[in-house]
């Protein structure tokens, strides 16, 4: 288990929806960069912040099981941890959670850590002790 878990809260929009009135499910990886995207605000920097010091990082694989649908207007909790942090490597774990403790959908992103170049580099040290508390154990 992580010690720690940064939760992200998203409402169902009309715009997240098939004509069935569920999340279409190309949409989640959205939601989960969001999540993502606020979890590195949560830590003090935000991805542009780390963009205009020349870092980057690029998706690399996604993996997603769903297990139930949202619907318009549910309140989604996103939870984000950490299922890697080493070299130039990041790996985010992903639980959406909707009213009632329904299991929606579990997941991970990959993703490096690249220079504006595109040249590999190593997690700034910083942001690695930032994120070792989210780091899960299992």
């Amino acid at each position: 288990m992580p010690s720690e878990v940064f939760t992200h809260s998203h409402r169902v929009t009309y715009a997240d929806c098939t004509v069935g009135n569920h999340i279409y499910y190309g949409r989640y990886p959205d939601l989960l960069e969001a999540a993502r995207g606020e979890f590195f605000r949560h830590l003090g920097k935000s991805f542009l912040e780390y963009q205009e010091e020349g870092l980057f990082f690029p998706v690399s694989e996604v993996h997603l099981k769903y297990f139930a649908f949202a619907e318009y207007d549910d309140e989604l909790s996103i939870e984000c941890r950490m299922t890697a942090i080493r070299g130039a490597r990041l790996g985010f774990g992903y639980r959406i959670i909707k009213e009632k403790g329904v299991r929606v959908l579990e997941g991970e992103t990959l993703h490096g850590c690249i220079e504006a170049s595109g040249r590999a580099t190593r997690l700034p040290l910083a942001l690695t002790e930032q994120l070792q508390p989210y780091l899960d154990s299992e």
